[in-house]
């Protein structure tokens, strides 16, 4: 057994990438994909019969340029989503529009449009999980989305009030940001040696993990955003772990000591009180990491989005 094989009987593995060749070698359960990753999957060959069914769906849904943009890149998430889901046996997350990040309703209405597009496809819904910003908008939108059914994977958490509110609303699965949070505190105070327990984003999906597992929270953690197997390694035993594909191609021939670091307490305590907008908003306030960590993210996030609509937009002028 490779060190990947014996992960995976501790912890639920995913990959984070829209490359199909990956999947197919790396046989995670599930896969997650995001406006980044969309983008550079629509630049693999194998993909173009993808962006033109995407351009010809949006055509004939409207003559409006604009809104055939928006349709179309919709479409093409949703048509890699789908081949995607041909070759792993769980489910495929795909983010909604990061600018809807502060926008509630937008962000319903856009979840609400995905899985219509997934079911068009004939996929249930049960198959897919529509990734929201951690924002307080996109929490409460997920609260809503959650009771209708739809399951949500809430990302770019990097502040323990976002995880908790998550949870209090019933959030599905939630996605901290392991390498991002050391990248913050690595640029602020450089260390030379690497140590996973000194390393503040293994430390926060603990701190996530425990509280979730002691208050007998449902809502399933995803640790995500890594930069080292070390930080894979340190996280054994969490619910899921998506990780990109170099890394898991590197557990895959390495050989590690694996040992799970993450456990479910026998005993859980009753739950507080749940998190007030006017509290999550300070305790989120406080923390200048998540701050700065969760704009950036987002506007990462819409950078890539605007170079997709970019690149579908000249498609739909030569079709």
């Amino acid at each position: 057994m490779t060190a990947l094989d014996t992960l995976k009987e501790l912890t639920s593995i995913v990959v984070d990438s829209g490359d199909l060749s990956s999947i197919i070698q790396l046989h995670p359960e599930d896969a997650t994909t995001n406006p980044s990753l969309i983008l550079k999957a629509a630049a693999i060959q194998e993909y173009e019969p993808l962006i033109k069914d995407a351009v010809q769906f949006a055509k004939s849904k409207t003559d409006n340029q604009q809104s055939q943009t928006v349709i179309a890149c919709e479409k093409l998430a949703v048509n890699i989503g789908c081949e995607i889901l041909k070759n792993i046996p769980g489910r495929i997350s795909t983010e909604i529009d990061a600018r809807l990040s502060f926008n509630t309703k937008a962000c319903v209405e856009r979840a609400k449009r995905i899985i219509e597009l997934y079911q068009l496809q004939g996929i249930d819904k049960s198959r897919v999980l529509v990734k929201i910003a951690a924002t307080w908008e996109g929490i409460k939108a997920a609260e809503i989305l959650e009771k209708e059914g739809i399951n949500c994977n809430l990302t770019l958490i990097f502040a323990f009030a976002q995880a908790r509110a998550c949870a209090e609303a019933n959030v599905f699965l939630i996605s901290p940001f392991v390498g991002r949070i050391y990248d913050w505190y690595q640029k602020a105070n450089p260390v030379s040696e690497y140590d996973s327990e000194q390393d503040e984003g293994v430390k926060s999906v603990r701190t996530i993990f425990n509280y979730f597992k002691q208050h007998g929270y449902p809502t399933v953690v995803m640790g995500a955003s890594f930069r080292k197997v070390e930080q894979v390694l340190a996280l054994a035993g969490c619910d899921k772990l998506t990780v990109s594909p170099q890394l898991l191609q590197t557990l895959d021939k390495g050989h590690y000591n694996i040992v799970r670091h993450l456990h479910i307490p026998t005993q859980t305590h009753a739950r507080p009180s749940p998190i007030t907008e006017a509290d999550f908003r300070w305790q989120f306030n406080e923390d200048a990491m998540a701050v700065e960590k969760l704009a950036e993210g987002i506007r990462l996030f819409a950078e890539d989005q605007r170079k997709l609509e970019a690149m579908i937009t000249l498609h739909l002028e030569k079709a």
